[in-house]
């Protein structure tokens, strides 16, 4: 007996849905868990003063501030008690019926109240003109 005979031999057929699927998924799944080894991240630049040194004004206070909380006007210590101390030791320092200039110095350890505590007694001594020295980019 010939089984054969009455069948047709269908010719094989490839199917390539099935593999693209697969390959999709793989696809998806290899970028879903790939890790990137840069992160976004924020750059910042900090500001430094690059200019001219200023002529002295006769006209001006200068304050000091260092790390370890010392405060000098025009040079001569201060012991800080409060703000209003160190406002009337910045009255004394100017001249009088003038309207100087207050330059704050502020190490770069110094607490940053400190630097508050002499913008505040500046306000009170009724001073509206301040400045901050800042160092230059080169570091001089």
């Amino acid at each position: 007996m010939n089984f054969r005979k009455g069948q047709r031999r269908e010719d094989p057929e490839i199917n390539l849905i099935p593999f693209i699927d697969v390959l999709l998924v793989i696809l998806i799944f290899l970028m879903v868990t790939t890790t990137y080894s840069k992160f976004t991240e924020l750059q910042i630049t900090l500001p430094t003063a690059d200019a001219e040194k200023a002529v002295e004004q006769p006209n001006q206070i200068d304050v000091t501030v260092d790390a370890k909380g010392n405060y000098t006007v025009n040079g001569a210590p201060v012991s800080f008690r409060d703000v209003g101390g160190l406002a009337q030791s910045l009255r004394n320092a100017a001249k009088p019926g003038a309207n100087p200039v207050v330059v704050v110095n502020a190490d770069q350890f110094a607490m940053h109240q400190m630097v508050v505590n002499v913008m505040e007694a500046a306000r009170i001594a009724g001073f509206d003109r301040l400045t901050f020295a800042a160092q230059s980019g080169s570091g001089k």
